[in-house]
C-alpha cells in the first residue's frame, strides 16, 4: 500500500531546528522556534506551574477519563480569562482541546458541520498552519490582505476593501492579539470597524488568541476580541496556554463558542463534542489541571501574573534594543519598526537568499519568510546580529 506514497515535505521550522543542532559553530543564533526562551536560552517551567503541578501530584488519586469537555474548571477559567465581562456568560460553552492547534481544528470541524464547505478568510500572511488545518477540516480557504511589508504595518483599508467582498455566513480568522508572523496588531479604533463590518455583513468572527499577555498586557490583549464580542450574535475562539502558560509540550488549548442564545450554544457544543470523539476523544489532562489550579488560586494567580508581565517586559526592551542597533549599524530606519510591533515575532523583510547568506556565513537561523523570534534574541550580542543582518542586504 505505501509504495504509492511520495516522501511528504518536510516542516520548514522542525528542518530549520535539526540544521541548527547540526551546526557546530560557537556563536550560532537561532531566531526560529516559536518558543519564548530567557537571557539563557532556557524555556523555564512558570514558579506559578510548577507549585501547581506539586499540588496536582500530591492530591489526585485518579487518572480515569473527565469527559469529551476536558477539565471544566479549566473551562470556565479560560472562558472568564478570555472574555472577561464583554458577553453574557451563559451563550459561551467550552472544551479543552489538545493546545491551540487542536482548538483550532476541533473548530474547524464544527463549522464544517454547520456549513459544509464554508468559506474561511485568513490573513496575508497568517500562521503556516491556518491554512492546512482549515483545509483539513473541509473548509475553502481566501485571503484577505493584512500587511505592508514596505512599512511594516498593517494595510488597513485594502483589509477592509477584501473584507467587502466576503458573502454573509463567510468566517473571517483573525490573530486576537500578538499577529503571527508579522507581529504588527490592529489598533482599538481598528478593532471596531472590523467588528462593526463583521456585523453588518453578517460574517462569523473566528478568533486565534494564542499569545494573551506577550503584547501589551494581559487584559489589553484581549481588548479587541472582547469589542468583537460585544458587538456580533456569535463568535468562535481557540486559546492556546502554551505560550502565556509556558506549556507547551502539555498541549493546553480551549475551543469556545459565544452562540446568539443559550439554546444554540448548548447545540453548538454537543456537535464540537461530537467531533472531539471522532478526533482524539479525550483531551490531555495534566496541563490544563495546572493551569487551572493557578488562575483559581489568588496568590498563584498572581505570581503568574508577575512572570508573565516580566516576559512581556524583556521582550519589550529586546525590540527596542535590537531595533536600535539595526539603525546604528544600517544608518537608517529601516527596521525602526520591530519597536513598534507586539509579541513573540516580527518580519524583517529580507530575501531568502539573504536568509541563507545569513545563516551560511553568519550561523543566524531564521525561517525562510524572515519571521524572527524577539525572545531568541541575544541579549549581549544585538550589534554582532546587526552587523551581520546589514551585510546581507
Amino acid at each position: 500500500m505505501f509504495e504509492q506514497l511520495d516522501v511528504a515535505p518536510p516542516d520548514k521550522i522542525l528542518a530549520l531546528i535539526d540544521l541548527y543542532r547540526a551546526d557546530t559553530r560557537a556563536n550560532k543564533v537561532d531566531l526560529g522556534v516559536g518558543v519564548y526562551r530567557d537571557r539563557d536560552g532556557n524555556t523555564p517551567v512558570m514558579r506559578a506551574v510548577r507549585k501547581a503541578e506539586e499540588r496536582l501530584l500530591n492530591t489526585q488519586d485518579t487518572k480515569t477519563y473527565l469527559g469529551l469537555a476536558g477539565d471544566v474548571g479549566f473551562n470556565a477559567a479560560m472562558s472568564g480569562l478570555v472574555f472577561g465581562n464583554s458577553v453574557e456568560m451563559s451563550r459561551v460553552r467550552v472544551a479543552q482541546a489538545p493546545g491551540g492547534s487542536g482548538a483550532l481544528r476541533l473548530i474547524g470541524e464544527l463549522l464544517h458541520r454547520t456549513r459544509p464547505g464554508a468559506t474561511i478568510w485568513v490573513s496575508r500572511p497568517t500562521w503556516p498552519n491556518h491554512i492546512p488545518t482549515m483545509r483539513g477540516a473541509g473548509l475553502q480557504v481566501a485571503e484577505y490582505a493584512y500587511f505592508d511589508a514596505a512599512s511594516g504595518t498593517v494595510d488597513f483599508e485594502a483589509m477592509l476593501i477584501d473584507l467587502a467582498k466576503a458573502k454573509a455566513g463567510d468566517i473571517v480568522l483573525l490573530h486576537g492579539c500578538c499577529h503571527n508572523p508579522t507581529g504588527a496588531n490592529l489598533t482599538i479604533t481598528q478593532w471596531q470597524r472590523v467588528a462593526g463590518l463583521l456585523a453588518e455583513r453578517g460574517l462569523l468572527p473566528f478568533v486565534d488568541i494564542a499569545y494573551q499577555g506577550f503584547g501589551d498586557g494581559l487584559e489589553a490583549d484581549a481588548e479587541g476580541l472582547r469589542i468583537v464580542a460585544a458587538k456580533v450574535p456569535e463568535m468562535v475562539v481557540a486559546s492556546s496556554c502554551s505560550k502565556n502558560f509556558a506549556v507547551y509540550r502539555d498541549r493546553v488549548g480551549a475551543a469556545m463558542v459565544l452562540a446568539r442564545n443559550v439554546a444554540q450554544a448548548d447545540v453548538a457544543i454537543s456537535h464540537m463534542l461530537a467531533a472531539a470523539r471522532a478526533l482524539y476523544s479525550m483531551p490531555p489532562d495534566h496541563g490544563a489541571a495546572a493551569v487551572r489550579i493557578v488562575l483559581d488560586d489568588a496568590a498563584l494567580r498572581s505570581d503568574w501574573r508577575a512572570e508573565l508581565e516580566d516576559m512581556r517586559q524583556r521582550m519589550l526592551r529586546l525590540r527596542v534594543a535590537f531595533a536600535d542597533a539595526l539603525r546604528r549599524q544600517s544608518n537608517s530606519d529601516r527596521f525602526d519598526f520591530i519597536a513598534e510591533h507586539r509579541g513573540m515575532f516580527s518580519r524583517l523583510g529580507l530575501t531568502e537568499a539573504q536568509i541563507n547568506r545569513l545563516r551560511d556565513e553568519h550561523a543566524v537561523y531564521m525561517v525562510g519568510d524572515s519571521r524572527i523570534n524577539v525572545a531568541g534574541l541575544p541579549e549581549d550580542r544585538l550589534d554582532d546580529l546587526a552587523k551581520a543582518i546589514v551585510s546581507v542586504l
